[in-house]
């Protein structure tokens, strides 16, 4: 598909770079420029450099991949394209094909269009599974709760029930990044598998005298502290994917804006931190949810003493 003088600024762009997919110039797993890279090389809006992504990835020719960005794909040859293995809709194959969307290209690239391409259906077909895209979000969260099944009826005490299953919801969390974005506390998403892990919580905190208030106020603040550390871990991926540019390269970058401060003197604790600690997320995660509960330990404590 040749590209002429007429076609807007993101079909010439498209045009250039699958000729040099096309031709081996790029690669098999070779890494995309990044969507802000494209934007200052050829000297268009970011809006416009995104489009190419889009349509390079609806053509076949590349794929996003957590941690990597987006790359060229194992396979691109649009003069005979392998069609992709039918196989009959169901509920599982739609949301389990979403859900792989939302784990290489985060939730904003899932629409009831791409997941009827990814699916080699109509989309109209997919309204027999679901109603709108708002159910589609709604099972998707709730199809990756269930991949977490929690014991019963779990290990003895209520700080090891609570343990168990904030690090059951980290390990989701981590599994599917995009998952935090699509939880809400205000307008919580109802499915039975969500509900069945606030229930498991619930009752971990049988039989300590506490009302339901805090019974629940806890369940939430426990999912609060997994979802608030989970969007920091999201917002790297995102960032890498975006400019291209890893944490650790990030890092390399402000090195020397760092030491000038850190060696002025003028912060010498900060300058005292080892410099994995901060973006430890994992370290983190355990530190908060141990404290957290070190501090409803003197909640239980003071409501036996009174």
């Amino acid at each position: 598909m040749p590209s002429s003088s007429q076609d807007p600024p993101y079909r010439r762009i498209v045009e250039e770079f699958r000729a040099r997919i096309l031709s081996g110039d790029l690669r098999s797993g070779a890494r995309m420029p990044s969507i802000r890279q494209i934007a200052q090389r050829w000297g268009v809006a970011i809006a416009t450099a995104t489009k190419v992504i889009a349509a390079l990835r609806d053509e076949g020719l590349v794929v996003a991949r957590v941690g990597a960005g987006t790359v060229v794909a194992a396979r691109a040859d649009l003069q005979q394209p392998e069609p992709p293995p039918r196989q009959a809709l169901n509920r599982e194959h739609v949301l389990r094909t979403a859900i792989a969307i939302a784990d290489t290209e985060g939730l904003g690239a899932v629409s009831m269009r791409r997941l009827a391409a990814e699916l080699g259906a109509g989309p109209m077909s997919l309204y027999r599974h679901v109603a709108n895209k708002d159910e589609l979000l709604t099972q998707m969260v709730d199809e990756v709760f269930g991949e977490s099944e929690l014991p019963t009826p779990g290990p003895e005490g209520w700080r090891a029930k609570l343990e168990l299953v904030s690090r059951r919801q980290w390990e989701l969390v981590q599994r599917h990044i995009w998952l935090p974005r699509a939880i809400s506390f205000t307008r919580p998403l109802l499915g039975p598998n969500m509900m069945a892990h606030t229930e498991w919580t619930l009752r971990a905190l049988d039989g300590l005298g506490l009302s339901m208030t805090i019974r629940i106020r806890e369940a939430l603040t426990l999912h609060a502290l997994v979802v608030t550390l989970a969007l920091s871990m999201a917002d790297e991926v995102e960032a890498e994917q975006e400019t291209g540019v890893t944490l650790t390269r990030w890092r390399l970058e402000q090195q020397y804006r760092s030491d000038e401060l850190l060696d002025s003197g003028r912060f010498p604790l900060l300058a005292a931190i080892p410099g994995e600690t901060v973006s430890d997320l994992d370290g983190l995660f355990e530190y908060s949810l141990a404290r957290h509960l070190d501090g409803f330990a003197v909640l239980l404590q003071d409501q036996a003493a009174g």
